[in-house]
């Protein structure tokens, strides 16, 4: 068991409360359970209980054992000396403060329903990608709705603060933040890491004056990713290499690595080539980027923004000096484009309302995913086998997201579809 099903068991009070008693053999009724404490500090912040006839409000403090108060430290801390309950699982040590006074200690153990424990244990015995996987079937469908739009809301949120931390490093400039999620998410999970250390590398305030020439766009892109520093024989690459070589001198430039990027498990229209030349020529058309997306506000104009391809050197090559066997014009995909969109422009809408303190950009973010098709991913075919679907991106997104802050670390008390399983009205 877990300390924090016990924090559950009391936020929703969920234990027999007829004729409680204390260890001491006291008469105790609840009357607040208090605020659920997430920092530092008892557990529960502004409980009330009347012990005997005295009403008490205070602090509440939860743990599995009531031994583990000494475990960790609690008989050194001031802040727990005047907690007015322990709650307890085993009352296995009697407490007392420092002047000697038992603390009022409530065991839980034989309070609470078997049928909830043996519950809860069989969420956190699992084997199953999801905990709940046998049991969700029974589950209403409104219910597991709601988490999921919970869900929605905490991954932009949760993003959100990324790009706010982002935007700060950038000194509020939203141009360069930007910049910076297009290249990390250029990179389209497999190569996100050098992607993201070559927007690091070559900060947009060296690339910005270089935007309306795409000759030195690509050989900044090309040279800091690494693929300049070797020799080639190609007419184009040797053009990127010479200017290249004189940007780097000019702004001091180290290149990253081109060892770090990555080929295997990617189909040769997404190899790092590809991918940068398709980021140069967006960037390059596509002058004040983020002023323009906050300008518009469709599905279809934006996908028209980011409808770029791929310089003309590579409808006959997926790398340089090989010649490829037949020409295609590499342009960026429509999965790739939404890709982008879920991952960065929707984030990107929903930080900026936060940050100006307008909710329309907020609810363009949701809008914006509610209107892009459902992606198609490991993790959105794990919910569609358990008859969980998903219809648009905003259900794949909450998906997501359940899944990686829920169910991997099967945090179970904290979601409605887990709450149903435990407790059945």
């Amino acid at each position: 068991m877990e300390e924090a099903f016990l924090h559950y068991i009391w936020k929703f009070q969920l234990f027999r409360q007829s004729e409680l008693k204390t260890t001491a053999g006291e008469k105790l009724i609840v009357l607040k359970a208090g605020i659920h404490n997430l920092d530092s500090g008892p557990d529960f912040f502004n409980g009330q209980i009347r012990l005997a006839e005295t009403r008490w409000a205070g602090n509440i403090e939860i743990h599995l054992r009531a031994s583990d108060w000494m475990r960790h430290l609690h008989q050194n801390d001031q802040a727990y000396d005047k907690v007015i309950l322990h709650v307890v699982w085993e009352n296995d040590q009697d407490i007392l403060r420092k002047n000697g006074e038992l603390i009022p200690t409530l065991e839980l153990n034989g309070l609470v329903k078997r049928q909830l424990v043996e519950n809860y244990q069989q969420l956190q015995n699992a084997s199953s990608k999801v905990p709940c996987a046998n049991q969700i079937n029974s589950v209403p469908k409104r219910v597991i709705n709601q988490q999921l739009d919970r869900m929605l809301v905490s991954r932009l949120e949760r993003k959100s603060a990324q790009i706010g931390r982002l935007l700060k490093q950038y000194q509020n400039d939203w141009e360069q933040c930007l910049y910076h999620l297009l290249c990390k998410y250029f990179g389209f999970n497999l190569n996100s890491v050098p992607m993201e250390l070559l927007a690091v590398n070559l900060p947009f305030s060296k690339l910005r004056k270089h935007l309306h020439n795409l000759t030195e766009l690509e050989s900044l892109l090309y040279g800091q990713a690494g693929f300049l520093e070797e020799v080639h024989k190609d007419a184009y690459p040797k053009m990127l290499q010479k200017e290249f070589n004189y940007l780097k001198q000019k702004f001091g430039l180290v290149p990253i690595q081109k060892h770090l990027w990555k080929y295997s498990k990617l189909r040769p229209a997404g190899f790092p080539s590809i991918r940068i030349s398709q980021l140069a020529n967006l960037l390059h058309s596509q002058e004040s980027m983020f002023q323009k997306l906050i300008e518009i506000d469709s599905l279809k104009a934006i996908e028209k923004m980011f409808q770029a391809q791929a310089s003309a050197y590579w409808d006959m090559h997926y790398n340089f000096n090989k010649q490829a066997d037949r020409a295609r014009i590499k342009s960026l995909g429509k999965n790739s484009i939404h890709l982008l969109l879920i991952n960065v422009i929707a984030p990107l809408y929903f930080t900026y309302g936060q940050e100006i303190g307008k909710q329309s950009f907020k609810d363009r973010a949701v809008e914006l995913l509610e209107e892009i098709p459902a992606e198609k991913n490991h993790i959105t075919r794990l919910w569609n086998k358990l008859g969980v679907k998903a219809l648009q991106a905003s259900d794949t997104q909450a998906m997501i997201e359940l899944k990686k802050q829920h169910c991997d670390l099967k945090k179970c008390i904290n979601c409605s579809i887990g709450n149903q399983i435990l407790n059945p009205k």
